[in-house]
């Protein structure tokens, strides 16, 4: 029980642990992948938009897998990245819009019409 009170203030233990966990599987990549995925974690960071603690960790967990494959097949970072690395973190994380925090405005602004709407009916 005390661990429920515990999430509910704090958020997921078990999220909690994957994110360390994919800080640590950073530290293990060569440098010049590690400076790319940490810059690619930053502009998420700011412009990602993601606000589920489970999707922002799967995320995370497949762009270090993406990072760590490439690394190990010898990738250029580049060939990852491509020419505009904003249009890749994009592309990337419109794979998460699941999670992204617009989508929670969206039904806002949708359920506060429809309400507006059931007003102006009465």
């Amino acid at each position: 029980m005390a661990a429920k009170w515990i999430e509910l203030v704090t958020g997921s233990l078990e999220e909690k642990k994957q994110y360390r966990q994919y800080k640590a599987r950073i530290k293990e990549l060569p440098a010049n992948y590690r400076t790319a995925v940490e810059a690619v974690e930053r502009y998420l960071m700011y412009a990602g938009g993601i606000a589920k603690g489970d999707v922002l960790v799967r995320m995370y967990g497949d762009l270090v897998d993406l990072f760590e494959e490439s690394a190990a097949n010898g990738t250029p970072i580049r060939d990852v990245v491509g020419d505009d690395p904003v249009e890749f973190v994009e592309t990337f994380v419109a794979n998460y819009s699941d999670g992204a925090w617009i989508n929670k405005e969206r039904a806002r602004l949708n359920k506060a019409i429809e309400d507006a709407e059931r007003e102006e009916r009465k």
